[in-house]
């Protein structure tokens, strides 16, 4: 029998090498959290690896969509679903709200819309978002020709700037091979991004006239130069980058329209629609558009370069804190794509005029800093991590370690993870270091004429010691602000940790005696004692149930102010509710009042009501958890993951709801602590 999850998910950003896997991550430590089963589909630069079946999603309870390209999200139609940008789910908390509002969607999809910020996790996505994802669905695909055709063309160059011209005096055949075949991966860019872009609006069919609005992009309206009329064997003028995503668009909307117009056809011509209806309409109709706006988008990609060079010539300061910021705001987001885009468009420019040539210096130029810029952010955070090692828990530790490699070879979303704990002012840090190194980049005039690779394109580097140098300087500058940061971060933490203890000193004086009444009982019953098991015989709420909970807690000398424990289930209870499957709820408090991590169980005859619980059964059992604030990230963390992995455990949920003998539900807890 095929396995089933209760949720089920699908990642992808637009170069499918950090965000995807991110996300990944923190959606299955948000369902283990929660006691959930997962499963998560990434669509990553190899592929999609994980791929859900239709077994899989058939089965499941929600579905999560994380993404910024399209992973055939209508695959879940009829699902309780939320759809945001993979950026959203990088972290665990934001993973588990997603999660929430999945949940929350199958009996009021309303609550989902209000369970994640509104608008980014509604179920039905933005404008603004679908045209990002449409977008980025191109860029993703277009970035592998990019780099596989820039670094064979920049290799080429080690044989000699003129190597693969065979009237030259460097003259190689091997390297003009490399030319070739590096020339060809970047004339289909364009192609590429556009038939994606129509791809994922207007699916398989749209790639045929993506594909042609492409090709149109890049050689424009031919033109007879003796008649000056439309001729075939003529030449024309390409419009580029900027035409290929024009194109995309309109193929993708095109093939949408064409739907509608074609819908009233028979069934039995379905086949035919595919085959012959769709690719020729479209084509003729998206390709005779293009050739239509061909002169005024010639007009306005000129004008876009000339503005893209007038700006870089402007001065290497403003243009390379323009660049550093733009790449290190968000680490792989859309304003770092932006910079990325731009660069390689100046760099396909530049290697399709030939090296020499004021193209190609100003696409090196540009892609040398935009290079530089991404390279540092990660190693910023492998700086700091080894110069203020104590400063850093050792999963940090772990992770900067790992960014050296990151950083070498241009992936900058190593560096997310650091940023999200602390945006302020780790996210400044990071711009002024990729600034500094893009600035310091341009005024050396190294130029790359490869867009990714990062160190590994060294041997092609056109002052290569001075690009090192440059990011050296940046590196430094932001580890060490980032290493003073961590300093003054930790230095609170221990003044904090040390009032904590003499105040819990002061507690434990005080208490000493009732701890001396209370621990040859829990010693003796394990961690849960038949003490901490109650029953209630009358019909609760939510909220009497609680004060039972509390109650007992007062009596047994758990804590030593109900009010504030009271306050500390309630104000859990509005991020969420604790409210699980199958009748059971996991109410949580952590506060000061505490004075020993502690678990209570309340068992009601019949149904509590006012406590809204993920399967929409009515609580009957409630195992509350109980924790000093100073224990949140330990005894906490570490209580409520075992207890939630006991409660998806068929045979605990049904041992634990026959059972009505204190001392054994004790044990049947504490056999799951230990």
């Amino acid at each position: 029998m095929a396995e089933t999850f209760d949720i089920i998910a699908a990642t992808g950003c637009p170069t499918g090498i950090a965000h995807t896997f991110m996300a990944k991550e923190a959606l299955e430590k948000a369902a283990a959290e929660r006691g959930l089963t997962i499963k998560v589909e990434t669509h990553g630069q190899v592929g999609v690896e994980n791929a859900l079946t239709p077994v899989e999603i058939a089965g499941a309870r929600a579905v999560v969509v994380a993404a910024d390209k399209d992973v055939q999200a209508q695959r879940f139609a009829g699902k309780p679903m939320v759809s945001v940008g993979v950026s959203k789910a990088i972290d665990v908390e934001a993973a588990g709200k997603l999660i929430d509002a999945a949940l929350a969607a199958k009996a009021d999809p309303a609550a989902a819309a209000a369970a994640v910020a509104v608008e980014e996790a509604a179920e039905k996505e933005s404008l603004g978002h679908q045209l990002y994802k449409h977008l980025m669905n191109g860029v993703s695909h277009m970035l592998v020709f990019v780099v596989a055709g820039g670094v064979l063309t920049a290799l080429s160059f080690l044989w000699g700037i003129t190597s693969f011209d065979s009237t030259a005096a460097d003259y190689n055949s091997f390297a003009a091979m490399l030319k070739i075949i590096g020339g060809i991966a970047m004339n289909l860019m364009v192609p590429v991004l556009s038939a994606y872009i129509a791809e994922s609006i207007g699916k398989r069919p749209a790639l045929v006239p993506g594909f042609v609005a492409g090709m149109i992009a890049i050689q424009g309206l031919p033109v007879n130069a003796a008649t000056g009329m439309i001729d075939a064997g003529g030449s024309g003028v390409g419009f580029g980058f900027l035409g290929g995503i024009v194109g995309g668009f309109l193929s993708g909307y095109v093939i949408v329209l064409l739907e509608k117009v074609f819908s009233r056809l028979p069934a039995n011509l379905n086949g035919l629609k595919a085959i012959f209806l769709y690719p020729l309409f479209s084509t003729l109709i998206v390709g005779l558009v293009m050739l239509g706006i061909s002169g005024p988008m010639v007009t306005i990609n000129n004008a876009m370069m000339d503005f893209l060079r007038s700006l870089q010539h402007a001065g290497a300061i403003p243009l390379g804190i323009a660049i550093g910021c733009m790449c290190a705001v968000d680490m792989g987001g859309p304003v770092n794509k932006a910079a990325y885009v731009t660069g390689t468009m100046l760099l396909g420019a530049g290697l399709e005029a030939g090296v020499g040539t004021d193209a190609y210096a100003d696409g090196t130029a540009f892609m040398a800093a935009v290079s530089a810029a991404c390279i540092v952010p990660p190693l910023v955070t492998s700086f700091a991590v080894i110069a203020g090692k104590k400063y850093f828990s050792q999963e940090d530790h772990d992770a900067g370690i790992v960014n050296i490699i990151l950083g070498c070879t241009h992936i900058t979303e190593g560096a997310i993870p650091f940023m999200t704990k602390n945006i302020w002012p780790v996210m400044p840090i990071m711009m002024l270091s990729a600034a500094i190194a893009s600035v310091l980049t341009l005024l050396l005039g190294v130029h790359v004429p490869a867009p990714h690779g990062g160190f590994l394109v060294l041997p092609v580097v056109d002052g290569g010691i001075q690009w090192v140098l440059a990011i050296l300087a940046g590196t430094v500058v932001g580890g060490i602000l980032f290493t003073i940061f961590k300093k003054r971060e930790w230095t609170r933490a221990q003044q904090q940790r040390s009032a904590s203890a003499t105040d819990d000193a002061v507690v434990a004086g005080n208490a000493a005696e009732t701890a001396v009444a209370v621990a040859p009982k829990a010693a003796a019953d394990g961690f849960v004692s038949a003490e901490n098991v109650l029953f209630a015989s009358s019909d609760l709420d939510r909220d009497a149930a609680l004060d039972a909970i509390v109650a007992a807690a007062v009596d047994q000398g758990i804590v030593d102010d109900a009010a504030a424990l009271r306050a500390a289930f309630l104000k859990r209870e509005a991020e969420g509710t604790t409210g699980m499957v199958d009748g059971y709820a996991i109410p949580h408090a952590k506060t000061d009042a505490v004075k020993r991590a502690s678990v209570l169980v309340l068992k009601a005859d019949g149904p509590v009501a006012s406590w809204e619980t993920l399967d929409g059964a009515p609580v009957t059992c409630a195992i509350a958890l109980l924790v000093p604030e100073s224990e949140a990230g330990t005894s906490h963390l570490q209580i409520l993951s075992k207890v939630a992995t006991a409660l998806t455990d068929d045979s605990f949920r049904a041992a634990f709801k026959a059972e009505s003998d204190p001392a054994r539900l004790a044990e049947l807890i504490n056999a799951r602590l230990d």
